[in-house]
């Protein structure tokens, strides 16, 4: 039987409503570390407020639901037509150079200061630099973590298509898969939903290890991030974010944003069951179950809803779009660097937590982006990124 060949999105054909969503995601991203001081969180943070606002324990765990899984999705559509053209050499060299030169340099120049100057006791720099953070191990590579995460999964990607002995013309030769139904999707949700909840009772929220010892890794979301960066490559090879029907789509966009609507109802009823310490601790409780339901629900929805409501609604860019997202991944890579300076900043005035959480918010993401377009000017930056 004759396959239909699929059809490849040429270079002009750029999806402008990929790069939108990824701005949305970029901004939400600064939100969510603008507000750690000042909500109920499991993690650690260098500034403290003393007051919290409970309602960003909902606002943490409905982003922690969806963004960076979204992150994952987007970036395994694309990786295999950057292989496709550049061969797998090229291919891994500028992954490498793109993602691993800023690892390495946030990792042995940024995050040593950053960890000085906040607990370094009577220690000089030198001997916190070479006894503590080298000496001891204690290298972070902090939000730079999925960076990581996206080098390893190039590396088995080339890998895989070595094995395989997978080509491009092998690829136009596969029968094309048309994008998921309804059954298809819930499918998909329920046995994310199981596979996060087994995984949750060893490795409770918050608890990160050392993948393959020098990967970080919360390994309670990880089911959720290499399956959407694998769905990601699939998508790709049948052309799902552009074939998606609308009305699929805006469907599942119901269903994510009523699950996220109804955490945050939750939370301003002042329920106890889901609490951010009863989801984080996991184990055999049922709420655990129930939260990695109603987590997945929230995921799928948004990532599959939102990819449509942009490809209908926000699929055009003007100046400043383009501008946005042409700095998107440098404001990734230097939004610490401006959110926590401003939170010290706000940190001795007097106005509730919630209105902190806006002040910073506000003023991080204008000002990432402004830091962002000069940063990305720089000779070196522009030779790296």
């Amino acid at each position: 039987m004759e396959h239909t060949k699929i059809k490849r999105n040429t270079p002009s054909s750029r999806l402008w409503f990929v790069d939108n969503v990824r701005v949305l995601l970029i901004m939400l991203v600064i939100a969510h570390h603008a507000g750690q001081p000042y909500g109920p969180t499991g993690g650690m943070w260098l500034i403290f407020n003393p007051e919290r606002a409970d309602i960003l324990g909902a606002f943490f765990a409905t982003n922690a639901a969806f963004f960076m899984g979204f992150f994952f999705l987007i970036s395994g559509y694309f990786v295999p037509g950057a292989y496709t053209r550049k061969g797998a050499k090229v291919f891994l060299k500028q992954r490498f150079w793109q993602l691993g030169i800023p690892i390495l340099f946030f990792a042995l120049l940024v995050f040593p200061l950053i960890f000085y100057f906040t607990q370094s006791g009577e220690l000089s720099f030198r001997q916190f630099y070479f006894g503590v953070y080298l000496g001891r191990g204690q290298i972070q590579v902090g939000h730079l973590w999925f960076l990581v995460h996206l080098l390893f999964y190039a590396i088995c990607y080339v890998l895989w298509r070595k094995i395989a002995k997978r080509n491009a013309a092998s690829e136009l030769d596969q029968p094309i898969m048309p994008p998921p139904q309804h059954g298809l999707i819930l499918t998909y949700l329920a046995a994310l939903a199981i596979v996060t909840y087994i995984i949750r009772i060893p490795y409770p929220i918050d608890t990160w290890q050392g993948l393959l010892w020098i990967i970080p890794t919360e390994i309670a979301h990880l089911p959720q991030y290499a399956s959407l960066f694998m769905i990601g490559i699939i998508a790709y090879h049948h052309d799902w974010f552009c074939k998606m029907p609308t009305q699929r789509g805006l469907i599942w966009l119901g269903i994510g944003l009523g699950a996220a609507i109804l955490r945050y109802g939750y939370t301003l009823a002042r329920g106890r069951w889901f609490s951010i310490r009863v989801i984080a601790d996991g184990g055999w409780d049922w709420r655990s179950l129930f939260w990695s339901t109603w987590e997945a629900t929230i995921c799928v929805g948004l990532c599959v809803g939102l990819l449509v409501f942009f490809r209908e609604r926000g699929s055009g860019q003007g100046k400043w779009g383009r501008i946005l997202s042409a700095n998107a991944y440098v404001v990734y890579l230097i939004h610490i660097l401006v959110v926590i300076p401003v939170q010290f900043l706000v940190a001795p005035v007097f106005i509730p937590p919630l209105l902190k959480f806006f002040l910073v918010t506000l003023v991080s993401i204008p000002l990432c982006f402004l830091i962002g377009y000069y940063v990305r000017k720089l000779p070196l930056v522009r030779l790296v990124l």
